[in-house]
């Protein structure tokens, strides 16, 4: 359950990202771009400006950072998985024999492989 939640949220936070990076100016889009190409960086400093997109990508990437950690953590815990095939499944599950049915008298009762071979009942009754 928390291993699809995290997926989830992952997806979302990757579709984010995406989202924000595309909606956010590049820094040579603004007045640093008609000194020149490599002139924009003198306009705004060696940082740059911080905007809310910005800001709101650095932590949406924070998470998608930690919520793929989480997964990869998940994926290698050996009791999270399960088996691939149904071959698989029977062959890690162990075979039980069932107990052999006792009789009133606490004798074992004998089993039939055939109904065919069934002795037959009295005539009388």
């Amino acid at each position: 359950m928390l291993r699809q939640l995290i997926t989830i949220l992952h997806g979302i936070l990757s579709v984010g990202i995406v989202g924000l990076v595309l909606l956010q100016r590049g820094k040579g889009a603004d007045a640093g771009a008609g000194f020149g190409a490599g002139a924009s960086g003198t306009v705004f400093g060696a940082r740059g400006s911080a905007t809310f997109f910005s800001k709101l990508t650095a932590v949406m990437a924070t998470l998608f950072f930690m919520t793929s950690m989480s997964l990869a953590w998940f994926a290698t815990r050996p009791e999270a998985r399960a088996p691939d095939s149904l071959v698989d499944k029977l062959v890690t599950e162990p075979a039980t024999p069932a107990p052999a049915p006792v009789g009133v008298d606490g004798d074992a009762v004998p089993q039939l492989t055939d109904p065919a071979s069934a002795p037959a009942a009295p005539a009388g009754e």
